[in-house]
């Protein structure tokens, strides 16, 4: 017979250790997901991290999490190139992350969940802050943690079947995506179109998806802008009305205006599908784009803290989430119409709701009772 091993209670220091050990070393990968995945690259090919400026593979040695960085002064002890502070920041917040849910959850199961879904979280607040988009492989993952928790810790939603957890989780999952959608369609109908002019003439393009979870994108002036958040209505239209050049599939075409749809482009009262098109690409002095409230990016994450949390959290999680942007908005001084992420106010919200959302709902009931 196997002997059993004599593990030591929960509460015990040396899950704390581990935890945040191991934490920091979930947090040297999830480093490789924030630069690989937004960027079309495989997370296994090539198998060890590299430095994306000269492209030389980091060794075991020189790729300890934390000490590396402060050793190397934050530099690639090949080329010199600077790595980017996130990279320690990611490590040491994924590990006191893992730490803290050691330490508030006394249901280990309960602890592991929040800690897989925490380190999704810091992947999706860096990939926002510096891309303006959340990757819809992150946001399933998430969800598919999420329904999976519902199911099995029913007793955070005061239920006792694994059923009715997943259930709850699924209802919370729908109507946190359904509430978003309504505000982005709400959002096109009242904020219009986004105009686009230049001074010089400035290049565009049509980027086609590099893997299978991307979609097509429109490229201007280095702002990616992902196709659902264009065409989102079959009434949608990009217009480029200020064309200097215009290449089609690799050759000169003399035109002043393009209209492009969701699946085909007008130019001279022609109508060519974008399917048939090999790349399309120019320059342009002006531009104009349907204007979103937000991506569907925001929308799949409010769902997914829907299946987290459950539906009673999400008006609570919602309005947070709009005083923590407007405060952010006010202390860097941004102004109106500066684009600001949403996701990390979303989680934000999320965070909020974990510690004190029970107690906020509590005493807006009471105001009505």
């Amino acid at each position: 017979m196997v002997p059993m091993l004599d593990l030591p209670p929960w509460e015990s220091p040396f899950y704390a250790i581990a935890t945040f050990l191991f934490g920091i070393c979930v947090g040297s990968f999830l480093n490789v997901i924030i630069y690989r995945v937004p960027r079309g690259l495989s997370i296994n090919k090539p198998k060890r991290s590299f430095c994306p400026p000269c492209k030389k593979e980091i060794p075991f040695s020189r790729n300890i999490p934390l000490l590396t960085w402060l050793i190397q002064k934050g530099k690639c002890a090949e080329c010199k190139s600077p790595i980017p502070v996130r990279y320690l920041w990611i490590e040491l917040l994924t590990g006191l992350l893992w730490l803290a849910s050691w330490h508030y959850f006394s249901n280990p199961l309960v602890a592991v969940l929040f800690m897989l879904l925490g380190a999704i979280a810091l992947v999706i607040i860096a990939v926002d802050i510096e891309l303006m988009l959340i990757p819809r492989p992150f946001t399933i993952t998430a969800a598919i943690i999420a329904l999976a928790g519902g199911a099995l810790t029913p007793e955070r939603f005061q239920l006792f079947t694994w059923q009715e957890g997943l259930a709850y989780s699924a209802f919370g999952l729908a109507i946190g995506w359904a509430a978003l959608w309504l505000v982005v369609l709400l959002g096109k109908a009242l904020f219009g179109k986004r105009s686009f002019t230049f001074e010089k003439s400035t290049a565009w393009a049509v980027r086609e998806p590099i893997t299978e979870q991307e979609e097509i994108s429109f490229i201007i002036d280095d702002e990616i802008i992902p196709w659902s958040d264009i065409f989102f209505r079959k009434s949608d239209k990009l217009i480029i009305d200020g064309l200097t050049h215009l290449n089609i599939d690799g050759k000169p075409r003399t035109a002043s205006l393009l209209e492009i749809r969701d699946r085909y482009i007008i130019i001279d009262g022609e109508k060519i599908d974008i399917e048939e098109l090999a790349s399309l690409d120019g320059k342009t002095t002006s531009a104009t784009i349907p204007r979103e409230a937000m991506g569907m990016g925001d929308v799949d994450l409010l769902a997914v803290l829907g299946a987290i949390f459950g539906a009673p959290s999400l008006l609570v999680i919602v309005l947070f989430s709009c005083l923590f942007t407007i405060l952010i908005a006010l202390l860097g001084r941004l102004g109106f119409g500066k684009m600001i992420p949403f996701g990390p106010a979303l989680i934000a919200g999320g965070v909020f709701w974990l510690l004190y959302g029970q107690t906020a709902w509590n005493c807006y009931i009471s105001i009505f009772t």
